[in-house]
């Protein structure tokens, strides 16, 4: 039963049978339920906490992920659950020293790829995120959770997994949950991963840091010197790259902070926290505490996302500094491009390759990410904080930070795409990652642009939950060619048919194959020579 929880479990009964069990909660495990719970699929969410933490963490949600709450059917829910007002600007501030610098600037942020997405970016605290999802999946008949229960033991053979399980009312009940995959979204300090002897590998920064939780509305007042924004960040030469950074909760008192701190720093420092706040502002905050926590600044992603018939996912496959908001963000990507195979697999239409590929196309996402774009700005900050300082050369220094406007955004550089995946027809050469740049022209490997159709509705609103063939202008016995080697392969498609003028040209191919996750599997203005084989490749059954 969707929603079930530990207070009325079954402990034993034949209903510990499922298809995929999903051990973690947060958004991410929930997020993939969701998923796989549209698409039919039985599964179970094992979480170990029945409440959702209040620590507003993961604040920012990109235009991509608000396309994956489009099609989880709750992005009105989403949006009007945050505490920022519509329309509040979405973006951040950068500063030398402290926020009351003359030297700041205000980059471009999402808004310069918006036009090549179907929705607008977001940000709320990441538990309201959760208790939208949390909502939704108990309107799914074929999800169930069990909060308040904890693995403590994961076994897989040939034929499935098994995944032993304590909690219920007591805390002390024990219950075996079997199913034919399992997927670890449990956290940096993964039980899943441990048991699959998956390594971390990435750079360590060895600093602590600490997040501060505290309210001020004299630091919202301070604020004022600047264009509205959601974050704040100040660079240091002595911190070597390293951020001091704020972000707001909502619009007029509450914000978090994130900065390096002196390893022995604790709870009981609060007083110094505090201290510090004032500094990096630049004037008297009168900051109020909330709460405080630490966290290690490293970059660490899973060499493999997937061992037999387990997976990881969100924080379980990769970790890293909460710079440019790409946690939550990827996370969710992780699991929409996952839920879709594990339901192709169990359907029988996808192919163990089609499994591989989820980690063939997350991991060198992340890992670009990872090291190229978070750890690899840490270094490219130190580097310029090195060579230009005020107290050395003023007017080189002036000249230098007044070319950093742009270039700290995830801008149009950003693109994760998977171009050398083995389940689409990328271009010759291409590899999977984050490196390229956006485009209206339909290209596999890459996200599909949100054109409109000649009936005036965008393409986002006419794709199928699987596959789907856009037609502009094809020849009918082409597309009837595409439906039968479908029906034969048993790969559930929808034709979409329109003509080839006037937005729907920026397309540059008649023939567009859409994956169920909105990328693109192929493209092309003629006939494939062989389009069962095109299938068998999609589909990872070659």
């Amino acid at each position: 039963m969707a929603g079930e929880d530990t207070q009325d479990s079954e402990a034993g009964s034949a209903a510990d049978r499922f298809e995929v069990v999903i051990v973690g909660g947060g958004p991410v495990g929930v997020a993939l339920a969701v998923e796989l719970g549209q698409r039919g699929v039985r599964c179970v969410v094992v979480e170990r906490h029945h409440e959702v933490g209040h620590i507003p963490k993961g604040q920012n949600l990109t235009q991509r992920s608000l396309e994956h709450f489009y099609f989880w059917g709750c992005v009105d829910r989403l949006r009007a659950a945050r505490l920022l007002p519509p329309g509040y600007p979405i973006g951040g501030v950068t500063a030398y020293r402290s926020l009351f610098s003359p030297y700041w600037y205000a980059p471009a942020g999402l808004e310069q790829v918006r036009s090549f997405y179907f929705q607008d970016n977001d940000r709320l605290p990441q538990y309201l995120t959760e208790e939208v999802l949390r909502t939704r999946l108990t309107e799914l008949d074929s999800a169930t959770t069990l909060f308040g229960w904890t693995a403590t033991r994961i076994e897989q053979d040939a034929h499935g997994v098994r995944v032993s399980v304590t909690g219920g009312p007591g805390r002390s009940e024990s219950r075996v949950i079997e199913a034919d995959y399992l997927v670890g979204c449990d956290g940096a300090r993964s039980l899943v991963r441990e048991h699959l002897g998956i390594k971390l590998e990435g750079p360590n920064f060895n600093q602590k840091m600490v997040l501060a939780v505290f309210r001020s509305r004299e630091f919202h007042e301070g604020l004022r010197r600047f264009p509205e924004r959601t974050t704040y960040r100040v660079l240091k030469p002595e911190l070597r790259g390293v951020w001091q950074f704020f972000g707001r909760v909502d619009v007029g008192e509450t914000f978090f902070f994130h900065a390096p701190v002196p390893r022995e720093t604790t709870e009981e420092d609060g007083e110094a926290i505090t201290a510090l706040i004032d500094e990096v502002a630049g004037f008297p905050t009168h900051a109020k505490l909330d709460h405080l926590g630490f966290w290690e600044l490293r970059v660490e992603v899973a060499a493999t996302y997937r061992q037999g018939r387990a997976f990881i996912a969100g924080d379980a496959a990769h970790s890293h500094p909460p710079y440019g908001g790409f946690g939550l963000n990827t996370g969710l990507e992780d699991v929409t491009n996952l839920g879709w195979k594990l339901a192709g697999a169990l359907r029988g239409w996808g192919g163990d390759g089609l499994l591989d590929s989820y980690s063939q196309e997350r991991q060198p996402v992340f890992w670009e990410t990872g090291v190229a774009y978070i750890a690899g700005g840490i270094q490219r900050d130190d580097e310029f904080l090195q060579r230009y300082r005020p107290e050395h050369d003023l007017p080189e220094f002036e000249a230098a930070w007044g070319k950093r406007t742009t270039g700290d955004a995830a801008g149009p550089a950003y693109e994760p795409n998977y171009g050398g995946s083995p389940v689409v027809f990328g271009s010759e050469g291409a590899t999977s990652g984050v490196s390229g740049g956006h485009t209206f022209a339909a290209q596999a490997g890459h996200h599909l642009a949100p054109l409109v159709l000649s009936s005036g509705r965008n393409v986002y609103e006419e794709l199928g939950s699987d596959f789907t063939l856009i037609a502009l202008g094809a020849d009918p016995a082409v597309v009837e060619g595409f439906e039968a080697s479908a029906r034969a392969q048993g790969v559930p498609l929808k034709v979409l048919t329109d003509s080839r003028e006037g937005d729907r040209q920026e397309f540059r191919a008649g023939l567009v194959l859409v994956r169920p996750d909105q990328f693109v599997a192929w493209a092309g203005d003629q006939e494939p020579s062989d389009i069962e084989a095109l299938f068998r490749r999609v589909t990872g059954t070659r």
